[in-house]
């Protein structure tokens, strides 16, 4: 398995996009944007993300194809790491393997991840990189329309 992060080119835009506007992949993330589908607000996002210097954001590479995104992002202290990993890869390790090779080029500490309760899989991948639940809150998950239950996990060394 040759997974591989790399800096995102314009062409992985496109991807990202259809990745967002799978209904499964939204409800399993739920803390997604109102409208995924809204191409302009997603546009508008992206071009941010990419502009601001405090974000660190690398395409996921498997075996040479785009299949997601890992970034961190946020205020010092109080920094968090996502990911997305298209469906269509999802069971195979490549969101730890991302995680772990974006943890080890971002050395800062403490980092956050936040991650809807009844989602284990991303839960799982969180705790194979080395983070703990540190808290429990509740918030309104845009993808599912209600509020649910979210787990605020640490990594702290």
């Amino acid at each position: 398995m040759d997974i591989a992060l790399r800096p995102v080119h314009d062409s992985d835009l496109p991807v990202f996009y259809r990745q967002l506007n799978d209904p499964e992949a939204l409800r399993m993330a739920a803390f997604t944007p109102e409208d995924p589908a809204d191409q302009d607000r997603f546009d508008a996002h992206w071009a941010k993300i990419r502009s601001s210097p405090e974000v660190v954001v690398r395409t996921v590479l498997y075996d040479g194809d785009v299949v997601g995104h890992a970034a961190v992002y946020g205020e010092p202290g109080e920094r968090e790491v996502t990911y997305w990993v298209d469906r269509a890869y999802w069971g195979k390790g490549i969101a730890t393997a991302a995680l772990r090779g974006l943890l080890a080029e971002v050395a800062e500490r403490p980092l956050y991840a936040r991650t809807a309760a009844d989602n284990a899989a991303s839960r799982r991948v969180l705790e194979h990189c080395g983070f703990t639940v540190s808290a429990r809150e509740r918030g309104y998950a845009p993808a599912r329309g209600e509020e649910i239950d979210e787990l605020v996990l640490t990594l702290d060394h």
